[in-house]
């Protein structure tokens, strides 16, 4: 019985996430007329591409797409890169000063600097209205770092004392044996830190106001926010879809936002679950 109940449990959470994805597909290939008038459950109504057409024919939703890609793309690798100079250093016995280090990351874990301080820190730092202010100030997450910390611990002071026996310097002990076994909890804080980084609004808000440099999610929240949906005059189509319908365009380009960022999971699902098993056993 308590199997059962667990499996009931489980699938109703999973449903009240799964059905309201379900109803935004649906929504995405159905007319406007459909969506008008709350026609739409589960199944495309009068099913349509013409939503999916006037995205891909913007051109400022797919340089938004394109600000994600490049911010997700390069955000991650600056914050594996810091986070592991950073973890490293600090997991090894014969480094002096490593708890002070770990203390002032764990201050910064508990107290966060309020937003007016922060925009002033940014914009005295020259960072405002450019994509290094997304990039630079959330380099290290405490909680990775933790994480991150704790799987390094765990190799085998062993293996670093024999590799300095034959020769190898700090940073040919990082790159030949400390990353190599490092991919588990490498993968699982890469999908971390790349969600984090594609799902950035609230930064993008705050620091940035020229729209050629907002990312897709703020682009969304405009369009939700305004229904600001440009046109091509030329084209009758988009013209009498943007005016009519603009909540079929809204779901596309919420597809468009979602889908690329779940795919990449399947493919790190492995090193995920094992990344996150052994970098939890010690703190």
């Amino acid at each position: 019985m308590f199997n059962a109940f667990n499996v009931v449990l489980l699938t109703v959470i999973a449903l009240t996430m799964l059905l309201p994805f379900l109803n935004v597909i649906a929504q995405s290939f159905s007319s406007s007329e459909a969506i008008i008038n709350n026609k739409v459950g589960l199944w495309p109504v009068d099913f349509t591409w013409i939503n999916y057409q006037y995205v891909f024919s913007d051109a400022s939703i797919w340089r938004s797409f394109g600000v994600t890609v490049y911010i997700t793309v390069f955000g991650t690798l600056i914050n594996l890169l810091a986070t592991a100079s950073l973890a490293y250093p600090v997991s090894r016995q014969e480094y002096v000063g490593r708890q002070v280090v770990v203390m002032f990351v764990l201050i910064t874990m508990v107290f966060t600097a309020p937003l007016i301080p922060n925009f002033i820190l940014m914009k005295n730092l020259h960072l405002v209205n450019s994509l290094w202010v997304l990039l630079i100030p959330g380099a290290i997450s405490a909680f990775n770092f933790f994480v991150m910390r704790s799987f390094f611990m765990q190799i085998p002071a062993e293996l670093i004392d024999s590799s300095r026996i034959d020769g190898c310097g700090e940073l040919r002990i990082i790159s030949s044996i400390v990353l190599p076994l490092s991919k588990p909890v490498m993968a699982s804080l890469g999908i971390f830190y790349a969600v984090n980084h594609w799902n950035t609004y609230m930064s993008a808000l705050y620091y940035i106001n020229k729209p050629a440099l907002w990312p897709l999610q703020v682009k969304l929240k405009k369009l939700f926010e305004t229904d600001d949906i440009s046109i091509d005059p030329s084209s009758q189509v988009f013209s009498s879809l943007a005016h009519t319908s603009p909540e079929g365009i809204k779901m596309a380009v919420i597809m468009i936002a979602t889908v690329p960022i779940i795919l990449i999971y399947p493919f790190l699902q492995r090193h995920f679950v094992k990344g996150m098993m052994v970098g939890s056993v010690k703190s």
